[in-house]
């Protein structure tokens, strides 16, 4: 099976399952994008200490492209319209939810190449100034 049909298959809602499916596959994907923008937003700002906040953003845009990706792909093989069961307003949120991802990672990394920190070096920055 080629990475074509796979995706297809996964657009589809899978094997078994009803339209749905493949919706919430995306939606799921595309949330899960929000999420690691959200909390790298969070980390190069300072609010959290952990991680990376530059590899959280590149994820971030990987994930939320995946996510958007899919429902783009549940949209053009499904049938009918809204409110049919085939999933059409799931794939139409995880795409709006994949742009947000998208964006929330590109501001991340704008904002960390613009200060000219590296992702670790926020915290210790700090702390070497009032070891000073």
């Amino acid at each position: 099976m080629s990475a074509a049909d796979v995706l297809a298959v996964a657009a589809e809602g899978g094997v078994i399952g009803d339209g749905r499916t493949g919706a919430n596959l995306a939606l799921g994907v595309a949330l899960a994008g929000v999420a690691v923008g959200w909390l790298s937003r969070a980390r190069i700002a300072g609010r959290i200490s952990t991680g990376n906040a530059r590899t959280g953003g590149l994820s971030a845009l990987a994930v939320g492209v995946a996510g958007a990706a899919l429902a783009v792909l549940h949209l053009a093989t499904s049938g009918g319209g809204p409110g049919t069961g085939n999933g059409i307003v799931g794939a139409v949120a995880a795409i709006l939810l994949g742009l947000l991802a998208m964006v929330l990672g590109g501001r991340t990394l704008t904002r960390s190449r613009r200060t000219g920190q590296s992702a670790d070096g926020i915290g210790h920055e700090r702390e070497s100034e009032s070891a000073s």
